[in-house]
C-alpha cells in the first residue's frame, strides 16, 4: 500500500486541491447573501470530499477489473439513460435528473461519459495494435455511440451529447484509425457543420418554424444568439450578451475578488455553475482566467504523461478518452461565453457548482491515477465469460 501511495502524482492532487479553491471562492462570490443561493459554497466543500472519496477509490481499484467488465458496465449506462426518459426530472428545459433519497439527483449523461469511455477503449484494446477497418470497426463504435448520443440528445441535453461524439473521435484516432478514413470522416464532419450553420442563417425563419413543431424551441434560444443574434430575442441573448460584457470589463487585472458588477447584481444567470467563468473573468481579469487555463494545461499534461509511460494498452485508451471528454468541456463552456460556441449548459470541469458532474471529473482523475499506479506492469489477461469473447467485429 505505501508503494502505491508513493506513486500517486503529487503535481495532479495539488491541481485538485487548487482547483477545490478556485471553485469555493468563485460560489461563494455569487451566492452569498443571495436567497436559496446561500450556503452553496458549503455544499460544494461537501461535494468535494465526497469527489475526494471518489478518486482515492478509483486510484487504488485496479481499472483493469473495470476493463473486464466493460460490457456489463456499459449495458447498465444504457439502461439508467433509458430510465431517466420515463422518469426523470426537467431542469432548465432538460429531461436529464435522476432523484436519490436525501434530496439529491444524479445526471445519468455526465455518468455516462465515463462509462462510454470506459466501454470504447476495451474494445479498441481488443484490436491488438491492428488498424481499424471502417464497415467490421468504425461503423460499429460509431453506432454504439450513436444511441446513446440519440437518447441524450432527445432529453434536451446537447452539451453532453456532443461529449459523447468528441470521446469517440478521440479515442478512434488513438486507435489506430486509418488515415484516408480519419481524413474522410474530418471532411464529412467540417462540410456537415458548415452546411448546418450556413442553412440555419439562411433558412432561420423555416428551421425555427420546424424546431418549434416538434418541441425543441430551447434549442433556438441556444444558435440565435450565436450564429444570428440580429434575429435572437432578448431574452435568448439576454445570458451571453450580459456574459461578454461582464468579460471584458474585468480587463487585465479584473474588478476585485466579490466586486464584479455584472455577477454581484446577478446580471448573468448561472454564475455559481455553468457561468462560473464569466465570475473569475470578471473578478480576476485576463490574469485569472490564464491562470485557470493553466492549471487545466498542467492536469492535461500529467495526464498525458501517465498514458505515455503506461505499458498496460487499456490504460492510455482511458486516459485519452478522459482528456478528450474534459478538453471539450472546457472549450464549449468558455467558447461559449466569448462568441465561439454555441451555450449549451455544460459545466466548466471542477469549478462549476454540481455534484454529479464534479464526482465524475473526480472518479475520472482517479482512474488515471489507478494507471499510473496499475498500470506499470505488461498487460495481463483478464478473462471474462463475455468480454473476452467479445470483439468490435462481432459487434
Amino acid at each position: 500500500m505505501l508503494q502505491k501511495i508513493k506513486k500517486i502524482d503529487g503535481a495532479i492532487v495539488v491541481v485538485l486541491l487548487l482547483l477545490m479553491t478556485v471553485s469555493i471562492f468563485a460560489i461563494y462570490s455569487v451566492t452569498h447573501g443571495r436567497e436559496k443561493l446561500d450556503g452553496h459554497h458549503i455544499r460544494m466543500m461537501m461535494y468535494y470530499a465526497i469527489g475526494f472519496i471518489a478518486f482515492i477509490g478509483m486510484t487504488f481499484l485496479d481499472y483493469r477489473i473495470l476493463v473486464k467488465y466493460a460490457l456489463y458496465i456499459y449495458l447498465f449506462g444504457i439502461g439508467i439513460l433509458v430510465l431517466v426518459s420515463f422518469m426523470g426530472e426537467t431542469k432548465n428545459n432538460a429531461q436529464g435528473w435522476l432523484s436519490l433519497p436525501g434530496g439529491l439527483s444524479l445526471q445519468p449523461a455526465e455518468l455516462f461519459k465515463l462509462i462510454l469511455i470506459l466501454f470504447l477503449a476495451t474494445m479498441l484494446v481488443r484490436k491488438n495494435k491492428s488498424k481499424l477497418l471502417f464497415w467490421r470497426d468504425v461503423v460499429p463504435l460509431g453506432l454504439l455511440t450513436l444511441f446513446p448520443f440519440i437518447i441524450v440528445l432527445m432529453q434536451n441535453d446537447l452539451g453532453n451529447a456532443l461529449s459523447y461524439i468528441v470521446i469517440l473521435a478521440g479515442l478512434l484516432w488513438i486507435g489506430n484509425i486509418k488515415y484516408t478514413h480519419a481524413l474522410i470522416g474530418l471532411v464529412i464532419v467540417a462540410s456537415s457543420a458548415i452546411a448546418g450553420i450556413m442553412s440555419y442563417i439562411h433558412y432561420h425563419d423555416q428551421i425555427k418554424t420546424f424546431l418549434t413543431d416538434i418541441g425543441r424551441s430551447h434549442w433556438i434560444e441556444r444558435f440565435d444568439p450565436w450564429l444570428v443574434p440580429e434575429k435572437a430575442t432578448e431574452k435568448a441573448k439576454y445570458h451571453t450578451t450580459n456574459a461578454r460584457i461582464a468579460i471584458a470589463s474585468g480587463g487585465m487585472s479584473g474588478d476585485g475578488y466579490m466586486k464584479g458588477d455584472s455577477v454581484q447584481t446577478n446580471r448573468v444567470p448561472y454564475t455559481y455553475s455553468d457561468s462560473i467563468f464569466v465570475q473569475i473573468a470578471e473578478e480576476f481579469g485576463f490574469v485569472g482566467a490564464a491562470l485557470l487555463l493553466l492549471l487545466y494545461f498542467i492536469l492535461i499534461h500529467r495526464m498525458i504523461l501517465i498514458a505515455l509511460e503506461c505499458k498496460d494498452r487499456a490504460g492510455p485508451f482511458l486516459i485519452v478518452g478522459i482528456v478528450a471528454m474534459m478538453l471539450y468541456q472546457i472549450f464549449e463552456n468558455i467558447g461559449a461565453f466569448i462568441g465561439l460556441m454555441p451555450l449549451t449548459g455544460i459545466t466548466l470541469p471542477f469549478i462549476s457548482f454540481g455534484g454529479t458532474s464534479l464526482l465524475i471529473n473526480m472518479a475520472s482523475i482517479g482512474l488515471v491515477m489507478s494507471v499510473r499506479l496499475h498500470g506499470q506492469q505488461e498487460e495481463e489477461e483478464l478473462p471474462d465469460p463475455v468480454i473476452n469473447h467479445v470483439s468490435v467485429k462481432s459487434v
